[in-house]
């Protein structure tokens, strides 16, 4: 009795081992990649959040230096900084951009003097924004050198300027007119309200930072991680994201993930490394507009508790002390199979689906596992969903800018040649002849030199508006460039297309414009107006519309012609 029971005891030992060891070693590996995985997840979700949070602040900025940097009163000026006019004309120029920019300040070097003008928020150097000259046998100075030399036309450089006082991430954009480099423009964001909106998020288990090409640190929630001077400074002095990591094979490895995005083979890529004896999950995204990787370090213990997998360990053991083949099976039916359907769950969550509803109903710890993982798969949803909405309102704003003219908000040249192709194919399926007026300012830049740019603006933006008024809805307007209009007008004939550069012409003539209460100015326009045959391209449209412009001209403005052919150039003008 006594052997048959030691027995049975070493029996059920036996198998109790035999299902035990391979039980825990499985439930072990579920765990692991079920933590991994979702961590991988996050940190992927986690890196685009930061990219597009930081392409917010930083992208419009670099944009709008990028703008002002090909604006024609600053390259005027930069190619002859000791005209007093042109002096004065850029300089309302830079003013001008920096009530746009958010830091509300502006720098300016010419770099035939080296002259290095500047203001700020608060307009302190009204009058007096030329600070300092520019050398290259000074150190301090070696920002604008190394710019010039790079091929990105903007660069992004966080550094403490010792003439001005000032610590901010500077966005620097080349001013080039026929391949020469004529200075350098830009702005900067203060870097303690960088830090604050950009990485300085309270995500628990998350830090976030921003590195150069280079790896050196460009903004880190502390301050003292940042790397100032990161244009100038040789390699070894800067403060990186490699010094950071406790090992070698985690330094190449980030290195090769770095390359990997800015590479464009995938948007983000994250791995394992060591930082202090402690394991993160890095995750690296690239900022191509910026030439900046934001990097997240996440700690996934922190992040996806692992302590909430203890309750089946222990419910596995009671399991198996009840017996070793009921243990056996009840073991698969209530564990191993339902750990199995948890996994399928998360792997289906690994590739996109986060639908809610399928956890397990149980009320142990599988069901509450299976619970907690149902609510991770709602959360990680919304917050794809989120980006996701971000990203696409991010997409419409920047197609809307790419085919509106930003002082009209009038189609673009690019927006209204979308249009005239699409007008185009209607008009082949519905039938019907598109009419074209060309529509030019007359004596803008008279304007411009008698009351300055601002005026000029003011009458660009009445001008457009009493063109869209006058329009119809289907009709299409666009500010061509410069000083000049184009209006696409649907099912028009050539009876009405005269009627119709008349309706403008009046529109326009009838009443002055008031740039301020009280002051106003007479304004005309010339009109070249064509009829738009099925197989002409948009330059034998624009060259008929632009030959009537030129007549209208030379009639004495204020006037408009409707182009015929050659063979009746007799009676271009009605």
């Amino acid at each position: 009795m006594t052997s048959l029971r030691l027995r049975v005891l070493l029996l059920t030992l036996g198998v109790f081992m035999a299902v035990s060891v391979p039980a825990y070693i499985a439930f072990g590996w579920m765990v692991d990649r079920t933590t991994i995985k979702l961590g991988t997840l996050f940190a992927e979700k986690q890196v685009l959040y930061d990219r597009y949070r930081g392409l917010e602040t930083l992208f419009r900025e670099a944009s709008l230096a990028e703008t002002l940097a090909r604006a024609p009163s600053v390259l005027e000026w930069a190619q002859d900084e000791s005209d007093p006019e042109k002096r004065e004309r850029g300089l309302a120029e830079l003013e001008h951009y920096r009530l746009a920019f958010k830091d509300r300040s502006y720098f300016f070097v010419v770099h035939e003097s080296g002259n290095y003008y500047f203001n700020d928020r608060d307009n302190a150097y009204a009058g007096k924004q030329l600070r300092y000259t520019l050398s290259p046998e000074n150190p301090r100075d070696g920002w604008y050198y190394k710019t010039i030399t790079e091929l990105r036309s903007c660069q992004l450089n966080v550094d403490n300027d010792d003439n001005i006082r000032v610590t901010k991430v500077w966005v620097n954009c080349k001013v080039q007119a026929d391949g020469r480099t004529l200075g350098v423009i830009g702005t900067g964001i203060d870097l303690s309200d960088f830090i604050r909106e950009v990485v300085d998020i309270p995500q628990v288990g998350v830090d976030s930072l921003f590195v150069d090409q280079s790896g050196a640190i460009q903004a880190h929630r502390d301050p003292r991680m940042v790397d100032f001077h990161s244009l100038t400074k040789d390699t070894k002095a800067k403060s990186t994201v490699f010094a950071l990591l406790d090992r070698p094979a985690d330094r190449d490895r980030l290195a090769a993930m770095m390359r990997d995005v800015s590479d464009g083979g995938q948007e983000v890529k994250s791995s394992f490394v060591t930082i202090k004896g402690k394991r993160f999950l890095a995750g690296v995204g690239y900022l191509d507009q910026l030439g900046w990787y934001n990097v997240s370090l996440m700690d996934v213990d922190r992040i996806i508790e692992r302590d909430l997998f203890t309750p089946i360990a222990l419910l596995l053991a009671a399991m198996l002390g009840a017996g070793a083949a009921l243990m056996t099976l009840l073991f698969k039916r209530i564990v191993l199979d339902r750990l199995a359907r948890l996994e399928h769950w998360v792997r289906r969550m690994q590739g996109g689906d986060y639908s809610t509803g399928h956890s397990d109903l149980g009320k142990d710890e599988i069901g509450r596992l299976s619970r907690a993982i149902d609510y991770m798969a709602k959360s990680v949803g919304d917050h794809t969903q989120l980006l996701e909405r971000l990203v696409r309102e991010r997409t419409e704003k920047l197609e809307r800018l790419a085919h509106l003219d930003a002082l009209t908000d009038l189609y673009n040249r690019r927006g209204f040649v979308d249009a005239v192709s699409r007008e185009r194919n209607r008009a082949a399926r519905e039938g019907g002849t598109p009419g074209l007026l060309l529509i030019d300012l007359d004596m803008l830049k008279r304007i411009n030199d008698s009351f300055g740019h601002h005026v000029g603006d003011a009458v660009l933006i009445e001008v457009a508006a009493r063109l869209r008024r006058s329009a119809r809805n289907y009709d299409v307007c666009a500010r061509w460039g410069g000083d000049e209009f184009v209006l696409l007008i649907s099912d028009c004939d050539e009876k009405r297309l005269p009627k119709i550069a008349d309706k403008m012409l009046a529109s326009i003539a009838n009443e002055p414009v008031y740039y301020v209460p009280g002051r106003a100015l007479p304004v005309t326009v010339s009109i070249g107006a064509c009829l738009v045959a099925p197989d002409e391209t948009i330059e034998d449209i624009m060259k008929k519309a632009d030959a009537a412009l030129y007549a209208a001209k030379r009639e004495g403005r204020n006037h408009r012609v409707v182009f015929e052919p050659p063979a009746d150039r007799a009676s271009i003008a009605d």
